[in-house]
């Protein structure tokens, strides 16, 4: 193999170009937009500076081995902020729980709820670091390609309870409500329910408290445009404003892109001995493949399968500094279990719930460069169903869940915030569709089940058309910055591997 394509920019993406170009693979990066990132866009709007996706880095190790690959260290691309407390989990009734990577510190704040919960958090702490030993050291960047690889990981998986639940393996240590609800939140970082996700995603609290919370300066973006200069350095080829129409592929191998540069609506063919498609995988099979029978009968089976929620999501402006809010904010809100379930419910399901959850981000906070001087940027996300759960006509819903959600944040963590509105923009699931190709609006893909997980999820290389490589969200292991990175080494192992 001399040359590769990789579609899309996400960090799956450009983590794979990297590690094939570093290589020796001529790499071709292809993103539809005009600026890398897929998921993780970034808007300018009045002076403000706008994540549009991931904005909680975990495991910098991951990043650090990209640019060691390309001979460089990272802090001299990009400079890591540390965020604390990693997350502040508040409640309507103005309760709050301060989520710090200080074991002291966080004993401090169980006692005072529950006494007897603080040596049950223990126990759970040393359950999550198994599940990261496990669940992600040695198996997330080890692609599942035969029933032999779940055979063999069954057992441990068995003996951690990866049957359960994340909230399940959370309450069998803790027993006060709002605890759990601390400690079982994080399913939803991935695109999961707490009741519903193997436990194995448990994991995530032992990964946040190995290697803490980060934010680089600048915001995601300049993390992802530090990546793709690492790439270009490397003399990898990014076609940015370039949309990929088709993967060619007769019999059993793909031949190359069918692509059109959106500048000029000229279209071009690109041969590439192989394809990995950073895109979501209900469009790259039944999208991309449907002039194969591969792509039409793998496309419909996975449209079958359970996918995540999505989100509606306000970028927001504001004059002066909120100096006294958290970066990352949890806001909780009556209900915990029943919206849960009315975001992940069945299809028959009308409307949205009239009560939400709440992430607020206030990058400012760590970062003021993000906003004029004397202002602030946020945004606030709220999951929601996706367009196949619930029968929503987002156009006409969108401006009052906007206003539903501002409302709810002035009363409650932002004072004055219609007084200081500067600049104000929402994407909603429509838009995950149609901006992002996602299958029914879905803002992380496949629900990580774990009849949907390791070998059970499409896997980092097609069984049938031997060139065709997957990586993202939607292969192994899964969502979330680490997960996406872990899917690229897992499928650049397999990709270096049948490079002759």
């Amino acid at each position: 193999m001399k040359t590769a394509a990789v579609i899309g920019s996400g960090f799956g993406g450009l983590a794979l170009a990297i590690r094939l170009q570093a290589q020796g693979i001529r790499t071709t990066l292809v993103e539809m937009r005009d600026k890398p990132g897929g998921r993780a866009y970034v808007y300018q709007d009045a002076g403000f500076t706008f994540d549009a996706g991931p904005t909680v880095i975990t495991d910098p190790s991951a990043l650090n081995e990209l640019f060691a690959l390309g001979g460089q260290r990272m802090a001299d691309r990009i400079e890591l902020l540390p965020v604390e407390p990693l997350y502040r989990l508040c409640w309507d009734d103005g309760d709050r729980f301060d989520y710090v990577n200080d074991q002291a510190g966080l004993e401090r704040q169980i006692a005072r709820r529950s006494p007897r919960d603080v040596q049950g958090y223990r126990r759970f702490l040393d359950y999550s670091k198994e599940l990261l030993e496990h669940g992600y050291r040695r198996l997330g960047a080890s692609p599942f390609l035969s029933w032999r690889d779940m055979v063999r990981a069954a057992p441990q998986l068995a003996r951690l309870g990866a049957w359960r639940s994340v909230y399940d393996a959370v309450a069998d240590h803790i027993e006060d409500e709002r605890l759990r609800q601390v400690f079982s939140f994080h399913a939803l970082l991935v695109g999961g329910s707490p009741f519903r996700s193997s436990a194995i995603y448990a994991l995530i609290h032992a990964l946040e408290r190995e290697w803490g919370v980060w934010f680089p300066r600048g915001g995601t973006g300049a993390l992802v445009r530090a990546l793709a200069q690492l790439f270009t350095d490397l003399g990898g080829e990014l076609l940015l404003g370039h949309r990929c129409d088709a993967i060619a592929a007769e019999g059993a191998q793909v031949q190359g892109l069918r692509l059109t540069r959106l500048s000029d609506g000229q279209g071009l063919q690109r041969p590439f001995d192989a394809v990995a498609s950073n895109a979501d995988v209900v469009h790259t099979y039944a999208g991309l493949l449907r002039g194969h029978p591969r792509g039409r009968e793998e496309g419909q089976r996975l449209a079958r399968q359970r996918f995540s929620m999505s989100l509606f999501v306000i970028h927001f402006g504001l004059r002066g500094e909120r100096r006294d809010m958290a970066h990352h904010t949890v806001c909780f809100g009556p209900r915990y279990r029943e919206l849960i379930a009315d975001i992940f419910g069945p299809p028959e399901g009308q409307g949205l719930a009239e009560d939400f959850s709440l992430y607020l981000h206030a990058p400012c906070v760590t970062d003021p460069s993000l906003a004029p001087p004397g202002h602030s940027a946020f945004y606030v996300l709220s999951p929601v169903p996706h367009l196949g759960c619930r029968d929503i006509d987002w156009s006409v819903a969108r401006e009052a869940y906007r206003d539903r959600i501002l409302d709810h944040l002035e009363r409650h963590h932002l004072p004055g915030l219609r007084r200081d509105l500067v600049t104000c923009r929402t994407f909603a699931p429509p838009d995950f569709a149609s901006e992002l190709n996602a299958h029914l609006g879905s803002a992380f893909s496949l629900e990580p089940l774990l009849r949907q997980s390791a070998w059970f999820r499409p896997h980092n290389r097609d069984d049938h058309l031997r060139n065709l490589y997957l990586v993202g969200a939607g292969t192994h292991p899964g969502a979330g910055v680490p997960g996406v990175l872990a899917s690229a080494k897992a499928t650049a192992s397999l990709m270096l591997e049948g490079r002759a």
